[in-house]
């Protein structure tokens, strides 16, 4: 197998959709979060698949940027790097739900309760330290992001246009949720997951047209040359 450039973006493809499926499918009957839940082995299942779900859609935003570099521009730039940032943020936040924070459950449980009372969207009684300032910064990089890029994969008009808009709305849609019990906000996975899955298959599509496109281009030259 020859790993090319055109490889690599319907790579991406594939792990954008994939990416958004995972965020979509681990929100369907979530248990509560809670010091009595976060040790056990369904949520920390769950809390791994959503680590591999960060690192699948982080892939796949690199592949949609970097396939129309020109197009996207500057907004393109920004709202790609404030968009991983969140995702890098979340990622490592997850990561500590599923292998720290269940660790610690039974030795230090109001530490659990107040990092958990923050994810949620509560507000915790103790001191958490920095986790407070990432859970903010994740959400604030992954709502701006999304927007920022959703609106500039549309305007490039190469991918989607119905998956873009969705993209950058589901921001706005998530910052609402956001106000609301965990089990509506966990319904921002519906948006942004049918985003991911919709960039993803786009790309992989688009990418494929221009490779046949250029094996055509590649056999006219040569019955040309022939000539």
């Amino acid at each position: 197998m020859t790993v090319t450039p055109s490889f690599l973006i319907r790579a991406a493809g594939v792990a954008a959709a994939v990416s958004g499926a995972i965020f979509i499918g681990v929100q369907i009957n979530h248990p509560t979060f809670d010091i009595t839940t976060i040790a056990t082995t369904e949520v920390v299942i769950r809390d791994t698949f959503k680590v591999l779900m960060t690192v699948l859609g982080l892939v796949g935003i690199t592949g949609m940027y970097l396939s129309q570099v020109r197009r996207n521009g500057v907004l393109g730039l920004i709202g790609y790097l404030v968009l991983a940032m969140g995702y890098l943020v979340i990622m490592s936040t997850t990561f500590v739900a599923a292998f720290v924070l269940p660790s610690i459950a039974g030795t230090d449980p109001s530490y659990v309760r107040d990092v958990l009372a923050v994810f949620i969207g509560n507000t915790a009684t103790g001191d958490i330290g920095l986790m407070s300032v990432a859970f903010q910064v994740q959400g604030l990089c992954y709502l701006a992001g999304g927007l920022v890029f959703g609106i500039a994969l549309y305007r490039a008009g190469v991918l989607a246009r119905w998956a873009a808009a969705l993209l950058a709305v589901s921001g706005i849609v998530s910052a609402a949720l956001a106000v609301m019990p965990d089990a509506f906000y966990r319904l921002l996975a519906l948006p942004n997951g049918i985003a991911l899955i919709g960039l993803g298959y786009s790309l992989w599509r688009v990418q494929g047209q221009a490779d046949d496109w250029a094996v055509v281009a590649a056999e006219a030259r040569r019955e040309h040359a022939a000539v």
